[in-house]
């Protein structure tokens, strides 16, 4: 039988312990590259997988671990990505779906699954190709009745259990002897959102010279997980109002919780935001990039991306415009698509888009106090605990409209 050999380096030597707000370095090797991540501590393999190493085809489901589309083998066994953390892969050998096969040479169950229509959305495909590549290569005198149980592990909505099953079955009739190893493991150039790049090795941004570090914000090309379209009447004239959004330092202090830390050329600015929500709290180290700046319009566009040490990342495409109001006041509006992955996407695309509203409106009261006064007042905990209880409030609204909706359509019935 032809199977991965994984490399058993034996376990890890034990760390010192590693606080939740900073990172820890692992080196492991994914489809054959050797590769060195800086991690938070809480962060999930699929999320490092995905995140920092490009390889997008670890899907992520239920991330509870029960729907399997994360599988991948670790040291030549199915895991959960979702369920394991990034720091407990300290030299182990990773195999992907992207180390199954490539485009031009698919491996033996690829090809099955192609052939017996094995996969019609595609969403589960990744964790049905390595929990079956898994079951095969770990029991491969498994018999076509025992298919149904052992592949059970992979959920499948669309469904196409019967061509899944077709398939394994398919492959494991043509290779009685052992199924053919993966054979897109090699070495690879692993580039990621926090890649250093070209060398196959990532790195946190905390962990290398600025020169390093990202030079420019890369927003997700996939649909937003929140878009914010939010217009306020501001008191002060539309000058002053512009005056603040050309100004980015005094700008960015009118964004609940941020604070500009670096100012670089080209029109880009470090800094760092704090959102907290109730008993959540996330720090954002980040990047802005104004890549549009039209004093005529009084329109201004930049792209944000950040990263707090739990995990989570957010980026956003973000515009605001100031138009005069008859009678000296400005009609602001702000349109932002917002990207968010980690632990803050968990709060769902309704409460992470009633969330950014409820900070925009907050931004728009800093904002024409700074057009009035040249500063800003910094929010306190009171502001924070407003922020939490109107979205409760507007997010309970909703649900009893649903409801009482759906009962006045069952009485009609």
């Amino acid at each position: 039988m032809t199977t991965v050999e994984p490399k058993r380096t034996g376990p890890a030597e034990p760390r010192a312990r590693v606080a939740a707000d900073e990172t820890a370095g692992i080196t492991m090797t994914v489809n054959g590259t050797e590769t060195t991540v800086t991690v938070p501590p809480r962060a999930h393999l699929g999320d490092v997988l995905r995140e920092q190493l490009g390889l997008t085809g670890t899907h992520l489901g239920c991330e509870h671990g029960v729907c399997g589309m994360c599988t991948v083998l670790v040291d030549g066994e199915a895991a959960r990505a979702c369920l394991m953390f990034a720091v407990q892969c300290e030299g182990s050998e990773i195999v992907t779906v992207e180390g199954l096969g490539t485009p031009d040479d698919q491996h033996p169950l690829q090809r099955a699954f192609s052939a017996h229509h094995g996969l019609q959305c595609g969403f589960c495909t990744p964790g049905m190709l390595m929990s079956s590549y898994d079951l095969l290569a770990n029991t491969p005198d498994v018999v076509s009745d025992e298919l149904p149980e052992h592949m059970s592990g992979v959920l499948c909505r669309c469904t196409g259990y019967r061509g899944i099953l077709a398939a394994v079955d398919d492959v494991r009739q043509t290779y009685p002897d052992g199924i053919p190893e993966p054979r897109a493991c090699g070495a690879h150039t692993l580039v990621g959102r926090a890649s250093a790049g070209g060398t196959g090795t990532a790195v946190a941004e905390a962990d290398v010279p600025e020169a390093a570090l990202p030079q420019e914000v890369r927003l997700p090309s996939g649909p937003p997980s929140a878009v914010v379209d939010v217009t306020s009447r501001l008191h002060s004239p539309v000058e002053r109002v512009w005056a603040v959004l050309d100004d980015f330092d005094l700008l960015a202090r009118c964004l609940p919780g941020a604070r500009l830390t670096e100012v670089l050329d080209g029109d880009r600015y470090r800094g760092r935001a704090v959102v907290a929500l109730g008993p959540v709290k996330l720090s954002f180290d980040g990047l802005a990039q104004v890549v549009e700046r039209d004093p005529r319009e009084h329109r201004l566009r930049f792209h944000a991306q950040g990263a707090d040490a739990g995990g989570s990342a957010t980026q956003a495409d973000v515009v605001l415009g100031a138009q005069p109001e008859p009678g000296g006041g400005t009609v602001l509006t702000a349109h932002a698509d917002v990207h968010l992955t980690g632990r803050v996407a968990q709060f769902g695309r309704a409460l992470a888009g009633d969330v950014s509203r409820r900070m925009f409106e907050q931004f728009a009261a800093s904002l024409d106090e700074a057009a009035e006064t040249g500063s800003v007042t910094e929010p306190g905990r009171g502001a924070q605990l407003r922020l939490v209880l109107g979205t409760v409030r507007d997010t309970v609204r909703a649900l009893t409209r649903r409801g009482l909706a759906g009962a006045r359509t069952l009485w009609r019935r």
